[in-house]
């Protein structure tokens, strides 16, 4: 027999005794008491602290197999309950309530991509280190128009691959934009295009849900024919996912219920005399002025769930901080895939709205 053909079978035998190996590893963990593995999860969640990288001794028990996964699922609540994002579908979860959680955004001019981090610590100086990767996003030109691919994977900013998560679309001028989700809104929507089913985040812990493209915002920039001075103007209607579902665990919910159309326009800025510029109380997350910068607040609206139409509670903030460094703070109605869009879309030059 050839030295090749034996080699071939030697690779083939290790390869089938390793993964048989693995396998009886996965069932030895698996064959475990229900009640014990949940006390384990439990007591690493406990231990897990608030914040990153602390929490990624949650994910590694979610990921020993099937069976931890789905405890830890149950044990650690969504983010809308417990304010801490942890596994990936936390993304498409509404925020907190009663704060913001505080991310920022590093800019690749060279190569069009943002990345979006989950922040450490609060503190500005550290904003230029290390933080929890969230989401990447890249631009493409597609004719007249323009796209931002919205991804899981840093490496992989494509539409085709299993991390894709959705995009955002700017017209000609770059003053309108929609936001299409990679998952339905609600039960029962209606996917604006035929698309190839994908499964969002299947290398993950997160859910296999059939992927389409789902319109879910709309965002646009006002004119300013007068080209008065002033900060940009913008207006965002938003199909936010619901606050109130029954959620199953962490990882999804029994049911989407269609909750409303969210209504957002920017928090009108007070003209400095002293320092002759337009003004935003960014509470010290904002140190560069920018006509990028912005924050959105909810229209009065009686009849909407979300703060009753509240004018003063800052619902997404985003601004400059370093020169290719911006942070992103949101909380409900919003989550941080559809705040991430609504950030991307200050981006680039708006000749007709500056």
């Amino acid at each position: 027999m050839a030295p090749s053909t034996v080699s071939g079978e030697v690779v083939t035998v290790r390869r089938e005794g390793m993964a048989a190996a693995a396998e009886e590893e996965e069932d030895r963990w698996a064959r475990l008491l229900p009640e014990l593995v949940a006390e384990v999860v439990r007591r690493v969640e406990a231990s897990g602290g608030e914040r990153w990288p602390a929490r990624k001794d949650v994910v590694s028990c979610a990921s020993v197999c099937r069976r931890w996964r789905d405890v830890a699922a149950a044990v650690v609540r969504p983010l809308p309950e417990s304010g801490k994002i942890t596994f990936p579908a936390s993304l498409k979860q509404p925020g907190p309530k009663d704060f913001p959680i505080q991310c920022f955004i590093k800019r690749n001019k060279k190569d069009s991509t943002f990345y979006l981090y989950l922040g450490f610590t609060n503190n500005l100086t550290s904003t230029t280190g290390k933080g929890k990767f969230l989401m990447a996003a890249k631009r493409y030109r597609r004719g007249a128009h323009t796209e931002y691919i919205i991804s899981l994977d840093a490496d992989d900013l494509s539409q085709g691959n299993n991390a894709y998560m959705g995009k955002l679309r700017s017209d000609f001028w770059g003053t309108n934009f929609k936001i299409f989700d990679s998952q339905p809104p609600y039960d029962g929507a209606k996917a604006s295009s035929t698309r190839s089913i994908r499964h969002f985040g299947s290398r993950r812990i997160s859910p296999q849900v059939s992927s389409g493209s789902f319109d879910v915002g709309q965002v646009s920039y006002k004119y300013n024919l007068l080209k008065s001075r002033g900060p940009r103007r913008m207006c965002c209607t938003m199909e936010c996912p619901s606050v109130q579902e029954n959620w199953e665990n962490s990882l999804k919910v029994k049911s989407l219920r269609r909750t409303g159309t969210t209504v957002l326009r920017n928090k009108a800025p007070r003209w400095h005399e002293h320092l002759q510029c337009w003004c935003l109380n960014f509470h010290g997350r904002v140190t560069v002025a920018s006509v990028k910068n912005f924050q959105l607040v909810a229209t009065v609206d009686p009849s909407h769930p979300y703060g009753a139409g509240d004018e003063e509670t800052v619902l997404l903030q985003f601004g400059k901080v370093d020169t290719d460094i911006f942070t992103m703070d949101y909380r409900q109605p919003l989550s941080a895939f559809q705040a991430f869009a609504i950030s991307l879309s200050s981006f680039g030059t708006k000749l007709a709205c500056e």
